[in-house]
């Protein structure tokens, strides 16, 4: 049931992204991380994202790569944690890292998610403690990307995103 769920949510998540790209609007700075807001046909849509500060292998190209922390009120999803590391994904290759603590995305074309609410919510957690973090992911065909993101500024950026949604 709760997979079921999270297809849907899947589902949606690629259509309102699309709409992230027609109509986001820039509600704040924190560090290396930016909030957004968007209103879409879902309805109002938050989210704190990062780029990368580095990312190999450097000639492997690829659209953009970005981490998120995304609510939407409206469809009683909160705290959902997204990347995309701007190329296809091989089923289950998606893994962040911080530490000793490591933590697998289920993953579907260019997107992947943390697929357990309750692992969402240690993830953030870590996300707030920890100064950087280490995404790694496969394409179909072998080549494996590594991507570290800072996390300075993401407790700040995460709970005005939140805020802008409640």
């Amino acid at each position: 049931m709760y997979f079921k769920k999270i297809f849907l949510s899947l589902v949606i998540v690629l259509f309102t992204l699309k709409a992230f790209a027609a109509n986001p609007v820039s509600t704040g700075t924190f560090k290396d991380w930016q909030v957004f807001t968007a209103n879409t046909e879902q309805g109002k849509i938050c989210f704190a994202q990062s780029k990368p500060k580095t990312r190999s292998p450097k000639n492997f190209k690829r659209e953009p790569l970005k981490l998120f922390v995304t609510f939407r009120p409206q469809e009683n999803i909160k705290d959902e944690v997204s990347v995309t590391s701007g190329h296809i994904y091989k089923t289950s290759s998606v893994n962040a890292k911080s530490g000793r603590n490591n933590y697998p995305f289920f993953a579907k074309e260019n997107f992947a998610w943390i697929a357990d609410e309750e692992r969402e919510k240690k993830f953030i957690k870590l996300m707030k403690k920890a100064s950087n973090m280490m995404l790694t992911a496969n394409e179909p065909k072998g080549s494996q990307t590594v991507d570290h993101y800072s996390m300075i500024g993401f407790s700040k950026a995460y709970e005005a995103a939140k805020k802008n949604c409640s």
